[in-house]
């Protein structure tokens, strides 16, 4: 092999040839979502708070309003399917109907108590009569006694049906039944609401 001077030369004329190109780092475009994704996620945009709060506000409103109407109505009616919920369990349909069934001395306490009230103030006012007055208001506190006791029997003897029946959960302290009956004892018939199923007294729930 004969040496040539030039071929140092020559080898470091030679252009270098270029390194390939590194391959596309995915990383580099992370957190840019791809074409497909960005169109999903343009689909798929829904506001959290409506346009409109004030008329999105108003509607439901509207939408309440019609349902208390609706189930107010049916109450007046006695349409039990239509009632609100609490009103359509099994053992507060009984307790209206046994309160319903029989006479209570407290549905006319409002209208007693008044009518006492009124005499008691003329005696007093007019008359001059202090015993007069104090005979009429031991009158109303005796009829008072009389209701809180007839609702107490009326309780021990509803109680008793409803665990036989309907089980503990039907006097149990969130059930509020005994509330229910009371209320509803101290209420004149006419005015008591759901409406009676029955327009005279006496007909006793089935056991």
């Amino acid at each position: 092999m004969t040496w040539n001077p030039f071929r140092k030369k020559e080898e470091a004329q030679a252009p270098v040839e270029q390194a390939p190109k590194k391959a596309a780092n995915p990383s580099e475009k992370k957190g840019r979502p791809t074409p497909k994704m960005k169109q999903a996620q343009a689909a798929g945009i829904r506001p959290l708070v409506p346009v409109d709060r004030k008329a999105s506000a108003k509607a439901a409103k509207a939408r309440l309003r019609e349902k208390e109407n609706a189930e107010y109505e049916a109450m007046q009616n006695g349409d039990i399917n239509h009632m609100p919920k609490a009103e359509r369990l099994p053992w507060r349909i009984y307790i209206r109907d046994y309160v319903d069934a029989r006479f209570n001395l407290g549905e006319w306490f409002i209208p007693v108590a008044f009518a006492i009230l009124i005499v008691s103030m003329f005696v007093t006012s007019l008359m001059q009569n202090q015993w007069a007055s104090i005979i009429m208001m031991a009158l109303m506190y005796g009829y008072l006694i009389a209701v809180i006791i007839d609702v107490w029997l009326m309780w021990r003897k509803l109680k008793a049906k409803l665990i036989a029946k309907y089980g503990e959960q039907s006097v149990s302290k969130g059930s509020r039944s005994f509330s229910y009956a009371w209320s509803r004892s101290i209420q004149m018939r006419r005015w008591r609401l759901p409406k009676p199923r029955y327009p005279k007294r006496g007909h006793w729930p089935a056991d």
